[in-house]
């Protein structure tokens, strides 16, 4: 998209220095007056005042749009990245809850079974 607006900006650029030279050359040439020279010079010079005005608006409005948009999808992505990171932590708290409830089940059954070994080896006649 930056090479179309280089190479439309480049071709506006000499168009514009290329009407420059040829007006400048036309007002040089023109057998008139200087009063009759220096309004059309003036004219002229309003006209492309203008054209530049009207140019800087609308590269001003394009870069309004681009920079819009291009928050817009910074605001989809860091939204996305929030909505899996929650999942993903909350898939791993279930995780760690599952494995600390087997290791917690997996210390009373060893210290039930110590329990009853201990029990029966205290046991007289066993």
């Amino acid at each position: 998209m930056s090479d179309n607006d280089s190479d439309l900006g480049a071709f506006l650029a000499g168009f514009v220095i290329g009407s420059l030279v040829g007006a400048a050359t036309a007002i040089i040439l023109a057998p008139q007056s200087g009063q009759a020279t220096r309004d059309q010079i003036t004219h002229f010079s309003n006209d492309i005042r203008q054209a530049g005005g009207e140019r800087f608006e609308q590269v001003r409005q394009a870069a309004d749009t681009y920079s819009r948009e291009y928050r817009d999808r910074a605001n989809a992505v860091i939204s996305d990245t929030r909505t899996r990171a929650q999942t993903f932590a909350d898939q791993a708290t279930e995780q760690a809850r599952i494995v600390l409830d087997a290791g917690r089940d997996a210390a009373e059954d060893i210290s039930h079974d110590a329990s009853q070994s201990a029990a029966g080896a205290s046991t007289p006649g066993a």
